[in-house]
């Protein structure tokens, strides 16, 4: 038989080149290379140590850098390790006005987009501005609606905007059952929910005028969703509030409950002397007394809270050009220091609580704003002090910068917060 005919033979062995190692994979296209000849993950860690202030621009050089400054692992690394604190200035309605960001590290600013603007109401202010993770969340305020009558009157809204530092956009949340503003609230990070307290529809335009209301709500910001509790004891406006004692409970500070007119005409406030505490376990609230001695003044001046380097909370009071420190041991207002600088006559400070300092801004110089007509509108005018009282140390130090704002920011109306990205 011939062999060509026989199927049982054993095949030929592979050869040589059926043996080799298979290919190497191709390189990586050039659009994902951050930087030539150095490795993804070195790149990665250049980009993260510079400042957040200068990221808008540096997502523009390349696809590859956009993709990576915008990634969530990337900004959950920047929270992390807090390697940037950022202050928030809303200047006025975030929503015709831009807001911008000050990284206090790099002496940097950024600016953001502006807020979806809702056609029906217009002159926001009183609103929150909270963060919490790497968003901003922008809640109620007091507002004029064009729908309601009259509309010289302020009304509250109820409205919810995030701002989302990953992706640089706005969107729209949940709005609270009960619209206010000018309101206490806190950051509950476990189990992740935002509550607020009080609140009213006074506006900065109409001074002691509005309502003022006790609801309290408590937001979950996984669930996006508001659940109403307890309200407080009394009505209260204006007030503070934060959380102590491992996150378990939130307690309310300061504020006005009420108003009187003086000669039957002119309204003026009714401050409240006491604070009040919930326990966020079993939402109930109680008083715990006065937080000015007998014979002491009221003060009314703005609070302002924050974090210190341990996480404890920080609260500060600003009455004209004196510092007070709340301490919450002793339920009592305790004089702190005074503001080394004053303000330019009619000027005002603004105030915020940066990485565990105290943070008093306020225009360095009035007559740097040009208010004649023949300047241009995207000229940028105006110089900014800023005065940082150190609470362990005890000292104050200044810093300057140039103002990005084209006129002149009402430090009085202006919403400042801080975030650590």
């Amino acid at each position: 038989m011939n062999s060509d005919e026989n199927s049982g033979d054993i095949p030929p062995l592979s050869t040589t080149e059926d043996s080799s190692p298979p290919p190497p994979p191709p390189p990586s296209p050039p659009s994902s290379v951050l930087i030539p000849n150095l490795p993804n993950e070195v790149s990665r860690t250049i980009l993260s140590m510079i400042p957040y202030a200068h990221h808008a621009r540096l997502k523009s050089i390349s696809k590859s850098w956009k993709s990576a400054l915008s990634s969530k692992s990337f900004l959950n690394n920047l929270l992390l390790h807090n390697r940037n604190s950022v202050i928030c200035i809303f200047p006025q309605d975030p929503s015709i006005s831009t807001p911008y960001l000050f990284d206090v590290n790099a002496v940097a600013w950024c600016p953001l987009p502006p807020m979806p603007c809702n056609p029906h109401v217009y002159g926001l202010c009183n609103f929150a501005a909270v963060p919490f993770g790497s968003h901003v969340y922008i809640i109620g305020g007091s507002v004029f609606d064009t729908r309601s009558f009259p509309i010289n009157r302020p009304s509250s809204s109820s409205l919810v905007f995030r701002f989302n530092f990953r992706d640089f956009s706005w969107e729209n949340r949940a709005s609270m059952i009960s619209p206010r503003g000018s309101f206490a609230y806190a950051v509950i990070s476990n189990p992740g929910e935002i509550v607020v307290a009080g609140g009213g529809s006074r506006h900065l335009v109409f001074g002691a005028a509005g309502s003022r209301i006790r609801a309290v709500e408590r937001y979950d910001v996984e669930e996006d969703r508001w659940e109403e509790v307890d309200p407080l004891p009394c009505f209260r406006a204006g007030c503070v509030g934060f959380v102590e004692r491992g996150e378990r409970e939130f307690r309310v500070v300061g504020g006005y409950s009420g108003s009187m007119t003086v000669s039957g005409v002119f309204p003026v406030d009714e401050y409240c002397r006491d604070a009040v505490v919930m326990g966020l376990e079993d939402g109930l609230w109680r008083e715990v007394g006065d937080v000015w001695g007998d014979g002491e003044n009221v003060r009314a001046g703005k609070i302002v809270v924050g974090d210190d380097d341990c996480g404890s909370p920080l609260v500060f009071m600003l009455d004209v050009n004196e510092i007070f420190r709340y301490e919450m041991s002793s339920n009592r207002w305790v004089y702190e220091t005074c503001v080394p600088k004053r303000p330019p006559r009619g000027s005002a400070f603004g105030v915020v609580v940066v990485a565990g300092e105290l943070y008093v801004l306020t225009h360095l110089y009035d007559d740097d704003f040009t208010e004649s007509r023949r300047s241009r509108s995207y000229k940028k005018t105006g110089t900014m002090c800023f005065q940082i009282y150190n609470p362990k140390r005890k000292a104050w130090r200044t810093m300057v910068t140039k103002s990005p704002f084209t006129r002149r920011v009402d430090i009085t109306s202006a919403v400042l917060s801080t975030i650590g990205l």
